[in-house]
């Protein structure tokens, strides 16, 4: 019983005190008078990225690589068809946010090389610089981009969070101090958790990672698509999914690989890294053919993802 009070607990505290640190940095930040979209691009995707790099760096130094990467790839495979797919539901979308379609293909591209670094059975190092290098020029990239459209919206950047943040400062600098302090707490709760609950149904590290691990990580990104479906405001949700697939694979596995190697599973070679670049591949069809996102594909969306998430179980 204890094992799924610390996994749920664990998510729970991740995902409060990861909220409470983007937050606070976000004030501070304002405060530094830095720029809302470098705000937005480092801050806040680094924060919002914030629960599944603790678990993925607790996960590989305590030797379980298939939690570790599987929370990379399950919550990117999770981001495309449910995230996308559930509010589709509530009210058909059309993608039209500004740089959405470069960004697609760039996310596209990075799937691909992960993919191909992660057939060498281990990110070691280089991959992880490699990673990391990649994440610097898309960095440097968007904010180019961004100067170049004159002032346009970025489609990475959250403008409410930023409306949101505390005003005093003795806020933010205790919203900081309650991240970092919980941040590390709530990935060590869910680790301990989920590795439980892997050896007590008899399957792999990798099947909880991609599955519940994964689920839980991206309900922050699926509740701000469904608000965002309600407001009438889905077309957002493109780009939130399309920023955070990026930073899960540069940001998250480029620094766990560059501290610590971790070994890649067979399964996810040889099923889910496949799956992941299907669905990346998917967005395609919104993004630069402009589909739109009707109640019927977002439906064939989710059918898609709970179809996965259960062949993951049958196949383990």
């Amino acid at each position: 019983m204890m094992m799924y009070v610390y996994l749920v607990g664990g998510l729970v505290l991740l995902l409060v005190t990861g909220d409470l640190l983007v937050r606070g940095a976000i004030a501070l930040a304002t405060r530094l008078n830095i720029p809302p979209l470098i705000i937005g691009l480092t801050i806040v995707s680094f924060g919002t990225s914030a629960p599944e790099l603790f678990i993925s760096l607790d996960a590989a130094f305590k030797g379980l690589g298939g939690i570790s990467i599987g929370n990379v790839v399950g919550s990117n495979i999770t981001n495309v068809l449910l995230v996308l797919g559930l509010p589709a539901l509530i009210r058909p979308t059309q993608c039209s946010e500004s740089g959405t379609r470069s960004s697609t293909i760039f996310m596209i591209a990075v799937s691909v090389i992960f993919t191909v670094l992660c057939l060498q059975r281990v990110l070691d190092l280089t991959s992880g610089i490699i990673l990391l290098s990649l994440l610097v020029f898309f960095l440097f990239w968007t904010v180019w981009t961004s100067r170049k459209q004159k002032g346009e919206p970025c489609d990475l950047v959250d403008d409410e969070l930023l409306e949101e943040a505390p005003s005093k400062l003795w806020v933010a600098i205790l919203f900081i101090i309650i991240g970092i302090i919980g941040l590390p707490a709530g990935g060590h709760l869910t680790i301990e958790g989920a590795s439980n609950i892997a050896r007590d149904w008899g399957v792999s590290e990798a099947v909880i990672g991609l599955t519940i691990v994964a689920l839980g990580t991206s309900l922050p990104e699926l509740a701000t698509t469904l608000v965002a479906a309600i407001r009438n405001q889905g077309a957002m949700a493109f780009g939130n999914v399309i920023g955070s697939n990026i930073f899960n694979i540069l940001a998250i596995m480029g620094v766990t690989a560059t501290i610590i190697p971790v070994p890649v599973p067979h399964r996810v070679v040889e099923q889910d890294l496949i799956v992941m670049l299907a669905s990346s591949a998917l967005m395609l069809l919104f993004t630069i053919f402009k589909f739109r996102l009707t109640r019927f594909r977002g439906l064939l969306m989710m059918l898609a993802y709970f179809a996965y998430f259960a062949t993951v179980f049958c196949k383990n």
